[in-house]
């Protein structure tokens, strides 16, 4: 079996490359790309279920949490599901194992790339979203009437969707074809436009600013806050109830808000480790100036894959953290499992 470095990898890495194929026999190839031919598909096959899942339990409302905090985990569910489509199961298992096909037309994989940033977009700026609600929720209690309730939640949940989608649009014109059979244009060759124009380049450091690099910020942020209110907080009513009633009995109010709070920061910290190795890549990349990759063997380029690849698992690690986090989503998902089941004992009973 034969791999390329072509505009299959290089394209995804947005890095000037040469028209001509690098040709690597399996043998010659690091460990790491064979990994990554097993570990797509894999991704693309967990991750398609598993979020189709979290948005069918999570819809029913029936996992102990407000409709405010249901809405922005299906919307991140929802945002997942699109990466995985886009991401692994077209981009990455359609065009490794399906080729030629329709995903290899310019327009199509123009297209393609658009949807990936926006989604990409919309499932990093939902966790920042979500992040903000909660941070409302526990440290602002004027504003948290008001503020942390469904219908905001539906205006943010569609505000961040639009937007994602309007600066994802230039990328489909970041391409060109490789060749034109019977006046089809197949396979994306990126412009040297985009490698030389300063609008182009100022362009996509602001979208690299966007997605990760603000997020984490935010993040981090927010969370440091909601911590510190939080601790602040548990001391104040500690020493109420210590005076009102010797400290016994359970303050039902703090376990509730413990519960959120732990949901809060598995889903945070979950993306904040995932992204990081990228995060911390990209601005390596800028100080050192890597403008391009040699060969297989590039420590570089190897290093890039292995973010990307910890990038998209971040798309499927959500619904994991609901079942370990969130008792009353377990019992829905046991309930969802033997549904089939019993379904299907009963038809097969004379």
């Amino acid at each position: 079996m034969f791999l390329y470095i072509s505009h299959k990898i290089l394209t995804e890495l947005r890095l000037p490359y040469q028209h001509e194929s690098l040709v690597l026999t399996e043998m010659e190839t690091p460990v790491i790309f064979r990994i990554r031919e097993v570990y797509y598909p894999v991704i693309a096959a967990i991750g398609v279920p598993v979020n189709l899942l979290a948005i069918v339990i999570l819809s029913r409302g029936k996992c102990g949490l407000s409709k405010c905090i249901t809405r922005y985990l299906v919307g991140m569910a929802a945002s997942d599901l699109l990466v995985v489509i886009f991401d692994p199961l077209l981009r990455r298992v359609g065009q490794s194992y399906f080729r030629p096909s329709f995903l290899y037309i310019t327009p199509v994989c123009s297209l393609k790339t658009v949807l990936l940033t926006a989604s990409t977009h919309l499932s990093v700026w939902l966790t920042v979203a979500f992040t903000f609600d909660r941070f409302v929720a526990i440290c602002c209690e004027k504003l948290k009437t008001k503020y942390c309730t469904e219908r905001t939640a539906g205006v943010v949940i569609g505000t961040v969707s639009v937007v994602s989608c309007l600066v994802s649009i230039p990328w489909y014109f970041i391409y060109k074809p490789l060749k034109i059979i019977d006046g089809v244009p197949w396979y994306c060759d990126v412009t040297w436009e985009f490698f030389n124009s300063v609008a182009w380049g100022a362009f996509d450091i602001t979208d690299r600013i966007l997605t990760p690099c603000i997020p984490i910020f935010l993040i981090l942020l927010l969370n440091a806050l909601t911590t510190g209110r939080i601790l602040v907080a548990s001391r104040v009513r500690r020493r109420l109830r210590g005076s009102s009633n010797g400290g016994n009995g359970t303050d039902h109010e703090m376990e509730n808000r413990k519960k959120s709070i732990v949901l809060l920061f598995s889903i945070t910290g979950s993306f904040i480790l995932l992204w990081l190795t990228q995060f911390v890549y990209m601005a390596y990349r800028r100080i050192a100036n890597v403008q391009s990759y040699t060969s297989y063997s590039d420590p570089n380029l190897i290093i890039e894959q292995i973010s990307f690849m910890l990038q998209v698992l971040s798309s499927c690690t959500n619904t994991c953290i609901y079942v370990l986090t969130q008792s009353q989503f377990r019992e829905e998902l046991k309930k969802a499992v033997k549904y089939p089941l019993n379904a299907i004992v009963k038809i097969m009973k004379p």
